[in-house]
């Protein structure tokens, strides 16, 4: 098995047990039996040192962990929502536009903001004027 299939297998399982209530539940007891033997060790700078120098370091490889979680769930998102695109009548303009800058995403996110709300006013207008035609039918049948 190859490094990279590896590292995907034991991210997913790692994020799947860890997204778990038990593993919470765990983890709250164990900070709660560390936190009660506090008496006992004197709340000594060791005792302290034990739960710091722990969560330290769970919490730096689960950074690592997590991000490949998500850059893999975000790469298969946008392979799916560009199948989407292609496949429909949607402008095909938008597969890979995650390439661009932020500057670029914010202007095409604002040429969609207002063509949708083009488009909104135009049906408003449309249904405003069907309305119109349906009372002047039925006052011309009445």
């Amino acid at each position: 098995m190859s490094t990279s299939r590896w590292f995907t297998s034991f991210s997913n399982w790692v994020a799947q047990v860890t997204g778990r209530p038990i593993t919470f539940g765990f983890c709250l007891l164990v900070i709660l039996v560390w936190a009660f033997s506090g008496p006992f060790f004197g709340f000594s700078d060791t005792w302290q040192l034990i739960v710091n120098t722990g969560t330290t370091i769970i919490t730096f490889l689960m950074v690592f962990l997590i991000q490949n979680t998500q850059n893999r769930d975000g790469a298969a998102i946008q392979a799916k929502l560009d199948e989407l695109i292609r496949a429909s009548a949607a402008q095909n303009v938008f597969i890979g536009i995650e390439h661009l800058t932020q500057e670029e995403l914010d202007e095409i996110r604002a040429k969609c903001e207002a063509k949708a709300k083009a488009e909104t006013a135009a049906s408003r207008a449309e249904a405003a004027a069907n309305r119109k035609a349906e009372k002047a039918a039925e006052r011309a049948t009445s």
